[in-house]
Parts: structure tokens; C-alpha cells; sequence
């Protein structure tokens, strides 16, 4: 089965490859030749993912899965949450979203945040399903570690001892959001494939 993950996002694209069935042939957008940038106009990441995969499944006729991650954190009321990968300005700017998040919190005791993700399906005109995944944790007072991307130098999930970026992918896909709504979506492509 051809599936598109709505991104060209190397690092997305490396995490959730090994953690499909083997029956899938993974795309980017890249591969079906989606050169856009995609809608994200909505205010929930759950209307997010389902605005992406809908689009490309209306513009290229693609099963295609979408997701939408977001960092909410306590002292913030959730924020940056929806708005994450443009925190610090529409650069979309990884290292600047870091800097303007611990800025926040400078001097703040409470650090408690969670990661969210949330998965849409859409395969046809009016299949879609969504998929969900959450890693409570904190922001560290300053980033640590080389490896993931985003805010994955200050976010350090319960319990873990080291940060997202301080883990190798193995372990980070053993226990990351969107390694859990993978498995969601993983156990019903599976499901799927079994009763066609």
C-alpha cells in the first residue's frame, strides 16, 4: 500500500519509517511531486492534521496520513501548543522557538509541559481517522544533547533522565508522542491489511 506522511521533514520521515508495517511503501510529499506548502489554518492540532491529509488526498488522490505536534506547557497556559513550529515568528525556526520558550521561563519554578500528537487518516472522500499521542515531561533550563530537532534539546519526559535530543532514535521512538499515535495508526493499517 502507497501511503504519503504529509512532510519532508528528513527527521519525521526517519522516525515513523520503521515503525509502519512492512506493507506500506512510505512517501513523502516530495515523492508525489507536492511542492506546496501545506494549509495549517486551523486552531486545534487535531484540525490541523486533518486539513493537511484532506488536501493532498483532494489535490493528489494519495492515501495520506498528516500529524500535528504541539509543545503545551503548564506555566503558559499551554502554549506554545497549536502555534509551536512558528512560536518565535513565521521563520518557523527551531532554535529560535527554544530561545523564546526559555525566555518565557526564565525565573519560573513550574517547567511541567507535555508533548501532542495528534495523527489524521484520510484514504478516500470520506474515510478519515485520527490517532493520538502524549509524553508528559518538562523544560530543562537549558538545551541539551545533539540528536532530534525542534524543541528536543529542553524537553525531558518523565522519568526519562535525559532529553529527547540526549536519546538515540530507539529510544526516543520507544517512548515519544508521535511514536505512540504511530502505533496507533501502525495497529490499524495492520488491522486493515489483514481483513482486505
Amino acid at each position: 500500500m502507497r501511503l504519503c506522511f504529509a512532510s519532508n521533514n528528513a527527521h519525521k520521515l526517519d522516525e515513523i519509517r520503521p515503525l509502519l508495517p512492512a506493507h506500506i511503501e512510505l512517501l513523502s510529499l516530495a515523492d508525489i511531486g507536492c511542492q506546496e506548502e501545506l494549509p495549517e489554518t486551523q486552531d486545534t492540532l487535531e484540525g490541523n492534521a486533518l486539513q493537511k491529509a484532506r488536501y493532498v488526498w483532494d489535490n493528489y488522490g494519495v492515501s495520506c496520513f498528516a500529524d500535528d505536534t504541539g509543545l503545551e506547557v503548564t506555566a503558559l497556559g499551554g502554549a506554545p501548543g497549536v502555534y509551536s513550529a512558528r512560536y518565535a515568528g513565521p521563520q518557523r525556526s527551531s532554535a529560535d522557538n527554544v530561545q523564546k520558550l526559555l525566555q518565557e521561563l526564565q525565573g519560573q519554578a513550574e517547567r511541567a509541559a507535555r508533548f501532542r500528537t495528534v495523527i489524521a487518516l484520510v484514504s478516500g472522500a470520506a474515510d478519515q481517522w485520527t490517532f493520538f499521542g502524549e509524553v508528559p515531561g518538562h523544560i530543562t533550563a537549558a538545551p541539551r544533547g545533539q540528536g532530534g530537532f525542534g524543541y528536543d534539546p529542553v524537553f525531558e519526559p518523565e522519568r526519562a533522565g535525559k532529553t529527547f535530543a540526549e536519546m538515540t532514535l530507539e529510544e526516543k521512538n520507544a517512548l515519544s508522542h508521535r511514536a505512540r499515535a504511530v502505533a496507533q495508526l501502525a495497529a490499524f493499517l495492520r488491522e486493515q491489511h489483514s481483513v482486505e
